[in-house]
């Protein structure tokens, strides 16, 4: 952290990388967002957060400290929060630049590293040297030596704890380590009091750079917005910022590179590489017509694109934002970990203060219980918790972008990992969702032309997949004048008035209300039932295929331990059941309305023992379902707006197998996390163990707190490697 920092632990000391890319697209008018360029000490983030929620007028604050980001909801302009910000970051960790995210820029550790490591040069030469003058020259020029140290590895450390305690932070790590540290001295134990400063200095290099690696290795994954576009005015090409262009110009993008707007293809065919967004290897081939989106790499040929969104609204940038604000909602374990570090350090220092004061009343050897109390003041600040958790859960949202999930907080991939139940919509998830018009009934005089064309006239506005592959079998021409009062009736059919007949179209529960009597249709297929004047006029069968990969998926997710998988659908029962069998499921439910879809989900939810339930569906037309559910998953959010606003999760693309690789990196993830509390844990205790009974030095308790942290922070890196 800053050299003259306030606030921080020799585990909170990275520089913040990635902090400085915008994402000029805030979630609300009366939200503004600022990077923190060097923001390294988590539980400073944690005060400054605070801060910043207690300003009168600010409704929420949300301080990324993995990426380095503050987010603060409030009606006041942004220029008038940049300063209010600025002067209570400057109150708690001084030295951290903030700027609005539109004008940060990725920087290097400069001379603040150099520094530190300057610094830890000429200590540590200072700190061997004593140990040469003591042996060969004096003690009295050897104390010199080791204080000359002191002085130059923990300098800055006393001189932030003079600023901090000014403001009454008993509790800040600076302090503590300087009354540790000074407290040593007091008792003549010189090398021990410079080791502690010198493996701080160290820890603070060290974690920090590994901090600020773990933090690049994030935002590369998301890194892959272009910064440029090539504009096509007349026979010219002009490079340009992708937000200069506007909807309905012509771009050029060459072989190899990323496509920077969305597009339709209006000259040239091409393989594009869509891995960075669903990760897909095989690449997909494009030609006329074909819609384009930003962020996927064009492979073989050059392509003309006809922009058709602004930079601010392609998918890309939302996707980008999504992730980004991911990290935003925190998962239990994480808000634990935080009112837990509230109350750690300050029950720690009161340990340490009863160790030194009681015992000696009693046993007498007061330097000695004072020497041990000072092992529990190194060990005070929870820092190996605070930097990987978050990072931990951050590394996890990246890892599923990159295998083209998007997991929209913490919360949620926390809960993606207690996965009990699954329950699938059938129709464009577990089934294709294109159907094709394989039979026609008439009945009662009518010819199958005839039930054809009125079955198409009535669904003329609809977009429905049953609805469009009706129209598309029927080649002539129609006409909608000979329509009158069309009405979509939701989860049963249309009643519309076609010639002058009255025309009902949709599910048999629809014909039978009205007191038409409907014959069993015995085809395997979904049928859409045709009543015109009052009379059953005939029937279409209309079939859906079974999604590759769907026997796959259920089978991962039997093999990773999920309970149950079932489906629910508004298909009839036949065709539910031969789905239901090919797949093997554990429960179906058929003919459901979309209220009766709700009951069944709350009924399957009843029947979760411990775990979650995850109900899976397109993200369009099962939005409550999904809203209900304890995690809601839309699959084939690439390009869908509405998708990716109705899930928790989104599976980029049309496997139903991402949502296994998804509940597998929610379990890693929650996994590690839980591994770098139980270091955390078992090493601070036993720290503290070994110091009450004398078996420990400060100089030991320091190196190991500060292995504990760098440990924990690569171990949440691995995440994103695993």
């Amino acid at each position: 952290m800053s050299e003259h920092s306030t606030c921080g632990s020799q585990c909170c000391c990275a520089h913040a990388a990635g902090d400085d890319c915008r994402i000029d697209n805030p979630l609300t008018s009366a939200s503004c967002r600022f990077s923190l360029q060097g923001l390294g000490c988590a539980s400073c983030a944690g005060k400054i957060e605070a801060a910043v929620q207690e300003l009168p007028h600010v409704s929420e604050a949300y301080l990324n400290f993995t990426a380095g980001s503050l987010r603060v909801d409030s009606p006041q302009p942004c220029h008038q929060l940049l300063r209010e910000v600025r002067e209570i970051v400057e109150r708690f960790e001084p030295g951290v630049a903030v700027r609005p995210w539109a004008e940060a820029k990725v920087e290097e550790p400069g001379s603040r590293i150099k520094n530190q490591i300057i610094r830890l040069s000429i200590g540590a030469a200072l700190f061997i040297l004593a140990f040469l003058v003591d042996s060969y020259i004096s003690s009295t020029a050897a104390v010199v030596c080791f204080l000359a140290s002191y002085a130059i590895t923990g300098g800055s450390v006393l001189w932030a704890a003079q600023n901090n305690l000014r403001r009454g932070g008993w509790f800040d790590e600076h302090f503590l380590m300087s009354i540790a540290t000074v407290g040593a001295l007091f008792l003549g134990e010189y090398a021990e009091a410079v080791a502690v400063m010198i493996f701080y200095l160290l820890g603070e290099i060290v974690q920090g750079r590994a901090v600020d690696h773990s933090r690049r290795e994030i935002s590369a994954l998301l890194n892959i917005r272009p910064d440029s576009a090539n504009l096509l005015e007349g026979h010219q090409v002009r490079v340009v910022p992708p937000e200069e262009i506007s909807i309905g110009q012509m771009i050029l993008v060459r072989p190899g590179e990323r496509v920077p707007l969305d597009g339709i293809i209006v000259e040239g065919e091409s393989l594009l590489d869509s891995s960075a967004l669903t990760g897909e290897s095989r690449p997909r081939r494009l030609t006329v017509g074909d819609e384009v989106l930003a962020g996927l790499i064009n492979n073989t040929s050059s392509l003309t694109l006809r922009v058709v969104k602004l930079s601010a609204e392609s998918s890309l940038t939302r996707v980008i934002e999504l992730v980004e604000q991911a990290s935003e909602k925190k998962a239990n374990t994480e808000r634990f970990i935080t009112r837990f570090a509230r109350i750690y350090t300050p029950a720690v220092v009161l340990i340490a203060a009863l160790i030194a004061l009681l015992p000696p009343i009693f046993v007498g050897s007061w330097g000695d219980w004072f020497y041990r109390a000072l092992i529990f003041l190194v060990v005070s600040c929870p820092c190996a918790l605070l930097i990987s958790i978050p990072l931990g859960f951050f590394g996890g949202i990246g890892r599923a972008s990159k295998q083209g999930i998007l997991v929209k907080g913490g919360n949620y991939l926390e809960a993606l990992a207690q996965t009990e139940s699954v329950v699938f919509d059938k129709t464009g998830t577990l089934t294709e969702g294109v159907f094709d018009l394989q039979k026609i009934f008439p009945a009662n005089g009518f010819s199958a032309d005839e039930v054809l064309e009125l079955a198409a006239l009535a669904e003329i506005d609809s977009n429905h997949p049953i609805a469009e592959s009706i129209r598309s079998a029927h080649t002539k021409k129609l006409s909608r004048s000979r329509l009158k009062g069309l009405q979509e009736i939701a989860g049963f059919g249309i009643s519309v008035q076609i010639d002058e007949r009255s025309v009902l179209l949709g599910q048999r529960k629809l014909l039978e209300q009205e007191g038409i009597d409907v014959p069993e249709a015995e085809e395997i297929g979904s049928p859409v039932f045709l009543a015109v004047g009052g009379k059953y006029a005939g029937a279409l069968i209309i079939s859906d295929r079974l999604r590759e990969g769907s026997a796959a998926a259920v089978a991962a997710l039997r093999k990773m331990g999920v309970r149950k998988v079932r489906m629910l659908s508004g298909d009839r029962q036949q065709e539910a059941a031969r789905i239901a069998d090919e797949l093997q499921l554990d429960g179906w439910k058929a003919e459901l309305l979309p209220e009766q879809k709700l009951t069944a989900l709350e009924n399957y939810q009843q029947k979760c023992r411990h775990g979650r339930l995850v109900m899976v569906g397109d993200g369009i037309n099962d939005a409550p379902v999904l809203a209900r559910a304890d995690i809601g998953v839309a699959m084939g959010g690439l390009g869908s707006d509405a998708a990716i606003e109705a899930a928790d999760v989104v599976l980029m693309t049309d496997e139903p197998g991402k949502l296994a690789e998804a509940i597998e990196t929610a379990r890693l993830t929650r996994r590690i996390v839980w591994q770098n509390i139980s270091l955390a844990f078992v090493a601070k205790c036993a720290v503290m163990l070994l110091g009450l009974f004398g078996l420990a030095t400060i100089w030991q308790a320091i190196f190991a707190d500060v292995g504990v942290a760098l440990l924990a922070v690569l171990n949440a890196v691995r995440i994103i490697k695993v």
